[in-house]
């Protein structure tokens, strides 16, 4: 019989590109390499081919995905619980996605804990999400914003502070000849002595990939580059949770390859070589839990510039060095919704922006090279793999030692006092 610790993981699908189900594979694989966990994995938040489970390479049964829509329902967690009879319960993005399984928290947290990898973006401190928190055994937070937002609105929730990683042995520098082969085999004749934006999101509302095509053009007309400056969106223009990005574009009048769209899903040894081609990486979210393409492009070597918002004021600076222009926002509007009653949405000055590029432009290709290696330095001492894969393995043993799970469950009662008036 296995004595390995059996995870059930609920996220977006852990093979797929977004930077949760990236986020959600680092940990699953970190989790097996020790040889003490196996893990079924609800792999949501994707349209799916069809809904057949499947072993992934090379661990077999030992993590097995099975393709749900959504994030999975309360029938299927119940009937997981009771067939799998699993150790613990392991989920990530922000809380709007799971009121429903903390909801029936008084079913699962007697058998097994919750842990909970945490996403959000912005202050004002979220009181509302104190019952939500609540509902955790240990949440572990993706930026510094995320972590004084836990341990403020709820400090009698274990909390521990695990940043997103990238792999830098894949994202890594390249020389000065391997992307001169790579613009090469890249790009179009004309365009290949352009200087290169790079922007790599998804084409939805709160990434502004809208107002970046429109100042783009602005600062290409203000300073006459049309034929010296390029911009690269890797996304898919026509995303029904974004803008009309072609319209955007032929109505701009933007007919000589000043703005291109990469819409193939590439590897992530292409995404690398694009990020190394690159002259420069943008992210201008108005609300950015993190920003993992930026810290690609950081370990890539490859300088940013970003909004001050969420955890992407964390990788464009140390607190005493630069690795790209980090943007102040010019104002901070209170947005809200019936779930999410209050939050900031951070939002830049233009000029702010245009000035931005035109420093990232002008800067010598020795002195972008040298702050983009000092961004890789950044990376590799704050954000790399090793820490992070230890990081978990550490936690979820902790988490198991400390709480156990069935026959051996601690630390839990589900009774609560409180005074009625």
């Amino acid at each position: 019989m296995s004595t390995k610790k059996k995870i059930l993981t609920l996220s977006d699908h852990p093979l797929s590109p977004s930077g949760v189900g990236t986020q959600t594979k680092y940990v699953c694989e970190a989790l097996l390499k020790t040889g003490r966990y196996s893990i079924i994995s609800l792999g949501g938040a994707i349209k799916h081919q069809n809904y057949n489970p499947i072993a992934v390479e090379p661990y077999d049964q030992d993590w097995r995905i099975i393709p749900v829509d959504g994030y999975g329902t309360q029938e299927m967690i119940r009937s997981i619980l009771r067939t799998e009879k699993v150790d613990a319960i392991w989920i990530m993005t922000d809380p709007r996605f799971w009121g429903w399984l903390w909801s029936m928290e008084n079913e699962i947290r007697p058998l097994c804990p919750i842990v909970y990898y945490h996403v959000w973006d912005n202050y004002p401190y979220p009181q509302f999400n104190k019952r939500y928190y609540a509902c955790n055994d240990h949440i572990a937070t993706i930026s510094k914003v995320s972590d004084d937002i836990v341990r403020t609105v709820a400090p009698e929730v274990d909390c521990t502070y695990v940043p997103h990683a990238v792999n830098g042995e894949i994202f890594k520098p390249l020389s000065i000849e391997q992307i001169e082969n790579i613009r090469s085999s890249t790009l179009n004749p004309q365009d290949r002595e352009k200087f290169v934006f790079f922007w790599n999101n998804r084409n939805a509302r709160r990434k502004q990939s809208g107002t970046l095509i429109f100042w783009f053009k602005e600062w290409l007309d203000k300073n006459n580059l049309h034929e010296k400056a390029q911009l690269i969106m890797h996304t898919d223009p026509k995303d029904p949770h974004g803008q009309d990005l072609t319209h955007i574009i032929e109505n701009l009048g933007l007919k000589q390859n000043q703005v291109l769209f990469s819409t193939t899903k590439v590897t992530s040894n292409d995404l690398s070589a694009m990020y190394n081609m690159a002259d420069c990486t943008i992210n201008i979210s108005d609300a950015e839990g993190f920003g993992l393409a930026t810290l690609e492009s950081l370990s890539c070597g490859t300088p940013i510039i970003v909004n001050m918002t969420g955890g992407l004021q964390e990788q464009v600076t140390n607190g005493s060095e630069w690795f790209g222009v980090g943007l102040k926002p010019s104002s901070k509007s209170i947005i809200g919704s019936q779930e999410v009653p209050y939050i900031y949405e951070d939002r830049l000055d233009k000029n702010q922006f245009m000035n931005a590029l035109t420093k990232m432009y002008y800067m010598t290709p020795e002195s972008r090279r040298a702050m983009g290696n000092k961004g890789r330095d950044h990376v590799l001492n704050n954000y790399n793999f090793e820490t992070f894969n230890k990081q978990w393995t550490d936690l979820m043993d902790s988490v198991m030692e400390k709480h156990g799970s069935w026959e051996d469950r601690k630390d839990y009662n589900g009774i609560y006092f409180g005074e009625v008036a």
